[in-house]
């Protein structure tokens, strides 16, 4: 019996792209990252070079290549979701790669999720009605760039132009359009109304494929790139979020993957479309028979590191350990100090542009270590509104798994535990959506049998239990926390209107990723 085959798994992010090859046993055999710039050429824009981005993933495809002299049996792609490129008829970019994070298309947003058609659209396609998405963003380049935007021949996002690139066909599949605001995931087609409002065609999209569609090869400058045979086979593969869930072994329903960089998620299998009654959810494909039900919080450990700037600079940045030890000296709930931590606006389970961070309950006798614990708290409570949503899109939740940046902290995961009120089970680590992504590529090539293997080559490396009375305290917390939200809402809106006639905001401290 010969070695086992190998794969790469190549995940395109919003700050780096990654290449990690692994074998059919889960075993990681080599990989390689290259890192790019998001640009602010003007508030709450979000840019990147999309020529930048194809040159890193040619270049640590090479680098693993390289590094592996051993065949590759084909590569699949993860990339980070709702990016929006507009590509003239030759396929030469007209716009920067419009990633995620940019807001430019709020009001358009906001418009459209007030209509009253807005709730139907969002439970049609699955996608939050929210500036991250490629439809308000459309309707943006519509009413401020209409000429541009009567140039563009295709619009695409940042993986559908990197395939474009790499095998000369022009496909998105069902995960990525899932997220695009367009698709309607019940009938895995593009949505006519949908369209209608972006002012855009069928034609003008990429062919709409499954995210296990396989392109029979490169084209013969990519294979000279890559350095991998011309008929190495590419699996189109999907969206970041549901492949890390994959990546994380979630892949069976009730099995929640919570992850906490520097945004958050909250995601659970499911084997049908659905988005709960109230729109607090997200529904994205995986595969025709797994799709990932969730919510995305900006902000994650970006609070810690506003933290870090503005209550203590003194002790200099990646001062974040000695931060969490000043924290874990306030009690559970802070002395009854809530932080909104919208410091970067919010997405789940709200998806509104308007927030704005607050700091509610403050007392003279609360002090730094109140002020940075409350933060802390307020990540984790957002995150246990979002399983709030999850479960009220009719979801159980038997597990949740959870990675990312703040598993190195033990305050930290055990806030999440206390404030989830269930156990969180750490993963051994692990390379999330880039590992997703070479299972998924497995499963396509026919070298596994099911992506359900995912769930035993996973290994637990930690279990945190809630502590009965930190969970009562926050769960008691909770619902003045969601309140907070509602009854501060008019407020948001007139500090936005004001804004114009306000000296500038200043800058966020680090660009959102």
């Amino acid at each position: 019996m010969g070695d086992p085959a190998v794969v790469v798994g190549v995940d395109i992010g919003t700050t780096s792209s990654k290449a990690v090859a692994f074998d059919t046993t889960g075993r990681q055999l080599a990989s390689h990252s290259i890192g790019y710039p998001l640009e602010e050429p003007n508030p709450g824009w979000a840019e990147q070079d999309p020529d930048l981005i194809h040159e890193a993933v040619l270049g640590v495809i090479r680098s693993v290549v390289d590094e592996l002299r051993v065949p590759v049996a084909g590569l699949s792609f993860s990339t980070a979701m709702h990016s929006l490129i507009g590509l003239d008829a030759d396929g030469t970019p007209l716009t920067p790669s419009i990633t995620w994070a940019d807001s430019r298309a709020s009001a358009q947003a906001e418009r459209l999720r007030a209509a009253p058609s807005g709730l139907a659209l969002h439970r049609r396609t699955g996608t939050p009605v929210h500036p991250m998405a490629p439809l308000p963003k459309l309707v943006w380049f519509a009413e401020q760039e209409p000429k541009l935007h009567e140039r563009v021949a295709h619009w695409v996002g940042i993986k559908d132009l990197v395939l474009r690139r790499l095998a000369d066909a022009l496909v998105t599949d069902h995960s990525v359009a899932s997220a695009t605001g367009l698709m309607d995931i019940h009938r895995l087609a593009w949505d006519t109304e949908a369209l209608r409002l972006a002012g855009i065609t069928e034609e003008q999209l990429p062919q709409l494929v499954p995210t296990t569609h396989v392109l029979p090869g490169l084209t013969p400058e990519a294979a000279r790139a890559t350095g991998l045979p011309a008929d190495t086979p590419l699996v189109v593969g999907a969206g970041d979020g549901p492949l890390a869930n994959l990546g994380l072994g979630a892949v069976r329903p009730g099995v929640v993957a919570c992850s906490i960089g520097t945004s958050g998620a909250m995601r659970v299998m499911v084997e049908r479309p659905g988005v709960d009654p109230l729109g607090g959810v997200f529904c994205y494909a995986l595969t025709e028979d797994r799709w990932v039900v969730g919510g995305a919080i900006n902000n994650g450990g970006i609070v810690l590191q506003w933290a870090n700037d503005a209550l203590a600079p003194e002790l200099g940045e990646h001062a974040e350990e000695e931060l969490l030890d000043l924290a874990a000296t306030a009690p559970v709930g802070s002395g009854g100090l809530i932080m909104l931590p919208y410091l970067l606006s919010e997405r789940a389970p709200h998806w509104s542009a308007l927030p704005r961070g607050a700091y509610v309950g403050l007392t003279h006798g609360h002090g730094r270590a109140h002020l940075v614990r409350a933060a802390l708290e307020g990540v984790c409570q957002q995150l246990a509104l979002v399983l709030a949503s999850v479960r009220a899109a009719g979801n159980e939740v038997r597990e949740v798994r959870a990675s990312g940046g703040f598993a190195r902290s033990a305050l930290w995961r055990q806030i999440l535990a206390d404030a989830l009120g269930m156990p969180v089970r750490f993963p051994a680590g692990h390379e999330g959506s880039g590992f997703g992504a070479a299972l998924l590529g497995m499963q396509a090539l026919g070298l596994i049998e099911s992506i359900e293997v995912a769930a035993d080559l996973v290994r637990i490396e930690e279990t945190v239990r809630p502590d009965p009375a930190s969970a009562a305290t926050y769960a008691a917390l909770l619902p003045l926390f969601s309140e907070l939200y509602d009854a501060l809402v008019p407020t948001f809106a007139s500090l936005r209107r004001m804004a114009p006639s306000l000296p500038p905001e200043p800058p966020p401290t680090a660009p959102p990723r």
